[in-house]
């Protein structure tokens, strides 16, 4: 059976950078299962995978402009160390999620001293070539109650795997926040 629209598909990828270092990878733990054609994945990856059948095996690579966009510095910014709850220490690596001009998003603190804290709004692979390898391993028709959980907003939508936090189907999201790409 062929990948198509609303077809249930299991798949095992790996995800490395341009240098070859590994980024993510299903091979040896669950197949990443999602249903095809309703924004699970990045759309390039979804259109790398159309008309694939079970057992096939490729490799595809994705731009950043089709992964996770260029990187823009004008989502990194200094912020007032005083904007911040005193009661926590701040440490690079934390993420949160931050009330921005277009609405909430998820930050990275990547710096901090006494006067400021940095954060960054980037993806963490922003302006990353991302180089898929991919085997199909089961592809059927989705089930109705698969279906209709589609109607209740799972799914990442090519969320990086950790989903940054804004994955919010408590766990229903079908495989698609473990393995999106992270």
């Amino acid at each position: 059976m062929q990948i198509t629209k609303n077809k249930f598909v299991q798949i095992h990828y790996t995800l490395k950078d341009d240098a070859g270092d590994l980024i993510d990878s299903s091979v040896e733990k669950e197949p990443l299962s999602y249903i095809h054609g309703n924004n699970y994945l990045l759309p390039k990856l979804e259109s790398e995978l159309e008309g694939k059948n079970p057992g096939d095996k490729f490799s595809a690579v994705l731009e950043p402009a089709d992964g996770y966009g260029e990187r823009d510095e004008r989502m990194v910014a200094k912020v007032p160390r005083e904007n911040f709850d005193t009661s926590m220490p701040i440490e690079v690596g934390m993420q949160f999620q931050a009330d921005t001009p277009v609405g909430p998003q998820i930050v990275k603190v990547t710096e901090v001293n006494d006067a400021t804290v940095t954060v960054d709004a980037n993806h963490e692979l922003a302006g990353v070539r991302l180089h898929f390898d991919i085997e199909v391993i089961d592809v059927r028709d989705a089930t109705e109650d698969e279906i209709n959980a589609l109607s209740q907003g799972c799914g990442c939508g090519g969320c990086g795997g950790d989903c940054g936090g804004d994955c919010s189907c408590d766990g229903g999201c079908g495989g698609g926040c473990g393995g999106c790409a992270g």
